[in-house]
This record gives structure tokens, sequence and C-alpha cells, in this order.
């Protein structure tokens, strides 16, 4: 598997972004043009797990409802000291597991762009040996797809794709995640799509802290050269956003680990986000959101799928946007599990909860993300998204989705 990282946020004029698919058969295109601006805690969850933060204000001071406090006091956490480094204690005893104990409040300033070019793929990869144990149904290993480099600027042409950064144990992690809509507040989501593993250890660990999204990170393509000593809305210009809330599937959660493991195909997450600074959704500050196919389409009703993300294991280095497309085969790495869909692309870590696209209908919907491959970097596999990955969407959409 593969994960990312997040930026601030800088005015642009102001246009409508229009997500359209072009021959699909061919290739599949998302396109945008970008809006300005940016914008903006307790939880339990009944279908999955959902938790919540807290808001920061100015000058490195940390706010966090009492509540929350309550629970970082329960397990031995110094409220106070949490944004002057305490967040940096990975003890096991206080690393917070259960949904209602998440909580990643804004510490202005630290996600700055040379700490996020620092930050290292969360490799969730399967070996050859593991990946011919299956014991349901696979399809053929696909024959690689080389990835292709997106077009530049990227809030015209895959304004919906970003970064997801955070910090674990193992230090600061990437991976990448997509603006999605929010169907009970149309036009001002705040809801971004990735996978499990970029927010949550799974079985044995906890939740990773101070998760950022970066819509549009490296917006013109630069090189590692050409990045050096730039301002944080170089690299982020429409922002950092910061997850107020956060919710992955119990089955990630108590069955997820090193190459995927047992939560693999229930390798999803939901942020619910806030700007660093700012007023304005997620959506209107990009432009563009994509609605999610919960249907769970089998691989041989799907034509041909896109993936999108910012690999950055070699011979990548996360600074730019690839895409890869193919029709999806099977994978299934239990009986007892739901198959997964794979697709040949030479992505690598760091593409991890990247999305998957297909066009219905002449309208682009994301229906997967990437969460594990192989070590050979051949090929990519996703969850299908069915009735569990709905409810921990409608949940996070009806509860937290107006804050």
């Amino acid at each position: 598997m593969r994960s990312i990282r997040t930026p601030f946020a800088h005015r642009r004029g102001r246009r409508r972004n229009v997500l359209a698919a072009t021959g699909l058969v061919a290739a599949l295109a998302l396109t945008a043009t970008a809006c300005n601006g940016s914008d903006d805690d307790k939880a339990s969850d009944k279908t999955g797990a959902t938790a919540s933060a807290a808001a920061g204000n100015g000058g490195g001071k940390v706010e966090i409802p009492a509540d929350i406090a309550g629970k970082l006091k329960e397990h031995g956490i110094d409220v106070d000291k949490w944004a002057d480094g305490g967040w940096k204690n990975w003890d096991r005893d206080k690393w917070l597991r259960d949904a209602k104990d998440f909580v990643n409040p804004v510490i202005e300033g630290l996600w700055k762009p040379e700490r996020m070019q620092s930050a290292k793929e969360a490799n969730k990869t399967l070996t050859a040996k593991d990946a011919a144990a299956d014991r349901g149904v696979s399809d053929p290993d696909p024959q690689p797809v080389q990835a292709a480099a997106e077009k530049t600027p990227y809030h015209e042409n895959a304004a919906p794709v970003g970064k997801v950064f955070f910090d674990s144990p193992e230090g600061s992690m990437v991976c990448s995640g997509t603006v999605i809509k929010d169907v009970n507040h149309p036009g001002k989501s705040n809801l971004v799509w990735t996978a499990g593993h970029c927010v949550h250890a799974g079985k044995g660990g906890g939740w990773y802290r101070n998760i950022t999204f970066v819509p549009s990170y490296n917006d013109l393509g630069k090189s590692g050269a050409q990045l050096s000593n730039v301002t944080t809305s170089q690299v982020a210009p429409y922002g950092n956003w910061w997850a107020d809330w956060a919710a992955t599937s119990n089955q990630w959660i108590e069955g997820g680990s090193e190459t995927g493991g047992a939560g693999a195909a229930y390798d999803y997450a939901v942020l619910h986000v806030k700007p660093e600074s700012g007023s304005k959704s997620l959506e209107e500050t990009v432009g563009a959101a994509l609605d999610v196919d919960f249907s769970g389409p089998s691989a041989t009703e799907v034509g041909k799928m896109g993936a999108w993300g910012y690999p950055a294991a070699p011979p990548y280095n996360g600074l730019k946007m690839f895409k890869c497309i193919d029709r999806p085969g099977r994978l299934s790495l239990s009986s007892s599990l739901p198959t997964m869909y794979r697709i040949g692309c030479t992505m690598t870590g760091g593409s991890s909860g990247g999305g998957w696209f297909r066009v219905v209908n002449g309208k682009t919907e994301l229906v997967s993300n990437t969460s594990i491959g192989p070590t050979d970097n051949t090929w990519l596999a996703g969850p299908q998204l069915g009735k569990e990955a709905e409810g921990l969407y409608q949940n996070m959409s009806r509860t937290y989705g107006g804050r």
C-alpha cells in the first residue's frame, strides 16, 4: 500500500470546475478549473470508526473540547503540551486507537514545504508469495501499465486530487486523496476520500496524527530543485486542510496489517477537513468534487478505470501526479473477504488512498482507492465500495458535514 501529506491557502481567480471523462475506452481525463479562497467533536460511530478533533487558533495554541481533553487525560496525555511536541509521544499505552479517542488539533505552520517533501511513503505491499496464496477467486495478474504524468496545472486537469500528510511513529508520511461530494451539503463539501491505512495503523496500532490534505499539491509539477526555498502557498495553492473528523472501517482497525491483511478489502477512509486559514468549504475552494459510487459493481461489470495519485517511492519522488488507466480484474485475498479490484499500474508507495475513477452515463465517479500492491510495483488493488463504505460516508456527512 501507499501513503501521502499536506499545506496552506492561496487565493486564485474564481472559476467553475467541471469534471468530465473523455473516451474512457482510450483514456480517462479529469478536467477542472479552480476557484479561490479556503474554509472551515466528539464522535462515536455505529457503522465504522469515526472520530472528532479539535480546532486550533493562532500562535500555535491548541484548543480541545472538554470531552476530548478528558479522554486524553484518561490516557495520561498532557493536553497543554500537545502542540509543543507532545503529539510525538507514541507510547503504546498512549496511542489512541478507538473511534471516540481520535484527536487532530490544528498546529499552524507545522506542514511547511520542506517537511512535506521529506515525508515518506507508507508502503503496504504484498510479496509474490502473499499474492499467489489467495483462497478465493482471482484473475491472472494484469500486465503492467506505465503510469502517465498528469498534465499541469493540476487544478485544470485533476482538481479533486491531492496529497494526504500525516505523522506516524516512523515519522512524517504521505498518501493521496480525493475531494468528494457531500450529498447532505451540496456545493459545500469538506469531505476527502482516502485509504484507511493513511489515517489508522490497523491491528495493534492507533490513529495517526497531524492529518492534513493538500489539493493540487505542487500544481505546476515543478522539480525538487525548483521547489527549493518556495513558500507554502506555492506548493499548496489551495491551502492546508486539517482533518477535524476521521472515519475508517472497523474491519481495517481490527484486521489491517503491514501487508494489508484481513483489513485490505475494507481499506478506505473519509476525512472531514477544515482549512488552516480561510472560511470557504473545500469544494468551493477547489471548485470540484466527485460523487462516490457505492454500488460495488463487480470487475466484470466495469469497463476501464483510472487510478490517480502521487507515487513517492523510487523511481518516483512524490512531487508529481500520475495516473494509470486499465480494465480491472479480480483479486481475492481470502474466500471470506470481498473481492478487490486490480489494475495494471507502475505507481509506487505514496499513491495509496488515491481515487479510482470511472465514467457512468458521462459522469466521472469515484469507485475505489489504492490500497495494496506487489513489491515489484506492477499492479494496484483497491476495495469495492458497498454498504459498509456507504454507511461510513453517510454517518460522516450527516453528523459532521455541516460543521
